[in-house]
């Protein structure tokens, strides 16, 4: 499904990017599996291992942005009754949304890449080398 601006043109992933880092962990912790706010959060506190924190202005701000940017929807399923809140509202990423995560990716891993290169970031899972 192709994406228009307002002013009719299509967009591209990359017409989105950079991402916010926020907006980037949301597409992720929806790219496996339909979520709700607080399971959004969870997701990428326990991802991060702890080291982000999505407060809810952060969230909710940052999903109202993304459904009107089509990146994201709201779902119309919904776990057993008894064992949801009715009043949660799910979501899940849209295939634009998944290009774009797609395309932010690349873009970060093109700057990892650099960092190596320029000696900033050694192999993987290092980081920055001793004696700088």
């Amino acid at each position: 499904m192709e994406r228009k601006s307002k002013a009719g043109q299509v967009e591209e992933p990359r017409d989105l990017l950079p991402l916010r880092p926020a907006v980037f962990h949301i597409l992720l912790a929806l790219a496996d599996e339909e979520r709700h706010g607080y399971g959004i959060m969870r997701e990428v506190e326990g991802r991060t291992g702890g080291q982000t924190r999505l407060g809810p202005g952060t969230l909710y701000g940052s999903i109202k942005r993304m459904l009107a940017d089509g990146l994201i929807e709201e779902s119309d399923e919904r776990p057993d009754p008894a064992m949801d809140d009715q009043r949660r509202r799910y979501y899940r990423i849209t295939e634009f949304g998944r290009r774009v995560a797609g395309a932010e990716a690349e873009r970060l891993s093109g700057l990892v890449e650099t960092a190596r290169a320029r000696k900033v970031l050694r192999g993987r899972g290092s980081s920055v080398p001793e004696g700088v």
